[in-house]
């Protein structure tokens, strides 16, 4: 046999074998009963993308549901908005808790996961029709029952973690005020987003958001390059590449102590939703960074904003209450790796060293800071 043939049979017989040796690994891995709520309102589409990067964590991990000591599933095994197939027909399931269940499910839940309450919209549930983010609500916004069940495991000193949009539009004020008191935030009002293009003859850029910078300024939209829009309800604000910002992209930023103890990098860029906040007492674990120039300076100042702001908080007392101040857990992951042990090894193939490669967010940032979340409570609720 020639040698270059017999190289490339070894080749595929290691391609082939090293996936199935991985998943023995990964599948006498030692379980780790947890039983936690999901909780998504926002799934228009199949693919559950708001929460699904969270159970790939929670499979990947050996984290399982208490009652059969099975992987989580993240089509079934969580609360809000299903769509049903076919999905041409808009058929949908809307599994929630109620008041009734506000003794026993806190009691028996160990942990709660607010992936997104923002909801199902119009024009996000039938395609073909322009975007607006002031659409008619289907479905969404954080509810009473919502609050009373955060409340309770509160009380039961269980943990809680929240996402991005947790008490924002569609929630009603009260809610909202209730929910940031729990959490022990404040929230600005301010939420913000990149923008690879804000060219706004790009694909599905939000028009909305040209119409209202018109409204305000009484002149036209005409950034072209990248750059991060800032806005409220009633305002916005546009911060565009070497005008406002040396580095278009927001990153995370992390200290040495807090790297060490959560497996995460000092610095790692992210692109989606945010909102900014006032953390009050509770202790910032990474916080929000834009570089700007002097000029983006002044037009955060002049809004009494700043280039810096919490993403990740923690509850000083217990310690068992994140609030995360982005859209962290959408993230785009193939859900099958997800019972490969080591997986996240293949640095080069899940993701690139390039600073604004979207992928790295969930490989260098959230998987880590997940997993030492849950691992840290769960061992703490098992050594009593």
């Amino acid at each position: 046999m020639k040698k270059p043939l017999l190289i490339t049979i070894i080749v595929l017989i290691i391609i082939l074998i090293l996936p199935a040796v991985n998943f023995l690994r990964w599948s006498i891995q030692e379980k780790k009963p947890l039983d936690i709520v999901i909780l998504d309102k926002t799934v228009p589409s199949l693919d559950r993308l708001k929460h699904k990067s969270f159970n790939w964590i929670l499979t990947n991990e050996r984290f399982v549901r208490k009652d059969k000591k099975s992987s989580y599933s993240y089509r079934k095994d969580y609360y809000g908005f299903s769509p049903t197939r076919p999905l041409k027909e808009k058929g949908s399931i809307k599994k929630e808790y109620h008041l009734s269940e506000m003794m026993d499910l806190p009691a028996k839940a160990d942990a709660v996961y607010f992936a997104d309450t923002y909801g199902v919209f119009f024009n996000d549930w039938w395609s073909g029709i322009n975007r607006s983010r002031r659409s008619r609500k289907i479905y969404g916004g954080l509810n009473n029952v919502d609050y009373l069940l955060l409340n309770e495991m509160r009380k039961n000193n269980k943990l809680i973690i929240c996402e991005y949009n947790s008490f924002d539009f569609p929630t009603a004020p009260f809610e909202s005020f209730r929910t940031q008191e729990k959490l022990g935030i404040s929230c600005s009002g301010w939420s913000g987003k990149y923008f690879e293009k804000l060219d706004s003859t790009s694909r599905d850029f939000p028009m909305w958001m040209t119409a209202m910078y018109r409204k305000q300024y009484n002149k036209p939209w005409n950034f072209k390059k990248p750059g991060i829009v800032l806005l409220t309800e009633k305002n916005i604000i546009v911060l565009e590449e070497g005008t406002h910002l040396k580095d278009p992209l927001p990153h995370i930023i992390t200290s040495d102590t807090n790297c060490t103890k959560y497996g995460v990098p000092p610095s790692v860029a992210f692109g989606n939703w945010f909102d900014i906040i006032d953390p009050l007492e509770s202790n910032v674990i990474s916080k929000f960074r834009f570089e700007t120039t002097a000029l983006g300076d002044t037009l955060l100042s002049n809004n009494m904003l700043s280039n810096e702001f919490p993403a990740v908080i923690q509850e000083p007392v217990d310690k068992r209450t994140y609030y995360f101040s982005g859209d962290f857990a959408t993230n785009k992951v193939s859900f099958w790796t997800a019972r490969i042990k080591g997986i996240d090894r293949l640095k080069g193939i899940l993701y690139s060293e390039k600073p604004d490669d979207p992928r790295r967010f969930f490989w260098l940032y959230y998987k880590p800071l997940i997993n030492t979340i849950l691992t840290e409570y769960y061992t703490s609720i098992n050594t009593r």
